[in-house]
């Protein structure tokens, strides 16, 4: 069944461009045993991506620091919810920054739960995550994906200053689309304001967000939602298809066809995004560290501070 809106497919079954391979591989299998080993989380596994296999075959991975337990509750998250989690794991900065050095990557991505059981929510930890990846792994360029952190400006401080090479705060959804699909404690304007708090603490610190599709959002939200990102200076974007994890959550509204996300491609890239990744398996750390993001990074870098100048 086609829905109202051309591009908007309404099905109860998954469209072929929606079909992947079952993971597998020595190199898929390597990583999920370093993982295990060294008792860390991946959001690949902990979201259900349907990339796994295509990331973790060529040696990429997204770890999620602070556990596997979140604070909220957002309606289209896999991740496991409890307003206690246990307590963070001070090796855990130690032990990811040696499973990174041992897998020799040249980016990473490195993403966490809420946790606003917390005072600082996490955000000394997450920094010292950055850290221990920059001294085992100097080489190694890091992109977060934080949190909100409530919106607080000194909590947001401690996390750049640890001077990852991106910062990604994901907006999910369109405005109106928002208090349906995320947690009560996340908002869109705080999510705008996240992004534009990181651009006037650091200017040259790239930022990055995502948007799901498929949630119920028309076109016209899309792109209003893509104008405001750039209004607060976001570089990067990734919009992909929604996938309900699971019959508790949120369901489907519409599968995106392929030509509409490449539409929406060339249409953030008019907008001034330096990079668009735009398609129905995209997710928000999906192919990071593609050559054209290590490739802008690079050219940017001799302008940066490094950490030591930005912490004095």
């Amino acid at each position: 069944m086609v829905h109202a809106k051309e591009g908007f497919f309404v099905r109860h079954t998954k469209p072929p461009w929606l079909k992947v391979k079952a993971p597998g591989g020595e190199r898929y299998t390597w990583i999920k045993g370093q993982a295990r080993e060294q008792g860390l989380h991946t959001v690949c596994e902990e979201a259900h991506c349907p990339n796994i296999g295509e990331c973790w075959s060529t040696g990429t991975a997204t770890f999620m620091v602070m556990g596997d337990t979140c604070t909220r509750g957002c309606r289209f998250c896999a991740v496991n919810t409890l307003k206690l989690p246990k307590a963070l794991d001070p090796d855990e900065p130690a032990k990811l920054g040696r499973t990174i050095a041992a897998m020799g990557l040249d980016y990473v991505v490195v993403t966490s739960v809420n946790r606003d059981d917390l005072e600082d929510q996490g955000a000394t930890h997450f920094a010292q995550c950055i850290q221990a990846i920059r001294a085992a792994s100097p080489n190694t360029m890091v992109e977060t994906l934080i949190p909100d952190f409530r919106g607080r400006r000194d909590l947001l401080k401690i996390v750049a200053d640890a001077a990852p090479n991106v910062i990604a705060h994901n907006i999910e959804t369109v405005e109106r689309m928002t208090p349906r699909v995320r947690d009560r404690r996340a908002g869109y304007q705080q999510s705008l304001e996240v992004l534009q708090m990181l651009k006037e603490l650091q200017p040259y610190r790239h930022t990055k967000s995502s948007i799901m599709v498929g949630v119920g959002e028309t076109e016209e939200e899309v792109l209003t939602t893509m104008a405001d990102l750039r209004a607060v200076d976001c570089d990067f974007l990734t919009l992909g298809q929604y996938l309900q994890p699971s019959a508790k959550h949120l369901a489907v509204d519409a599968f995106i066809q392929p030509e509409t996300f490449e539409r929406y491609r060339i249409i953030g890239e008019n907008l001034g995004f330096a990079y668009v990744a735009s398609g129905p398996l995209v997710r928000s750390s999906y192919k990071a560290g593609e050559f054209f993001i290590r490739q802008h990074l690079e050219r940017t870098k001799a302008s940066e501070p490094n950490a030591q100048e930005i912490r004095t």
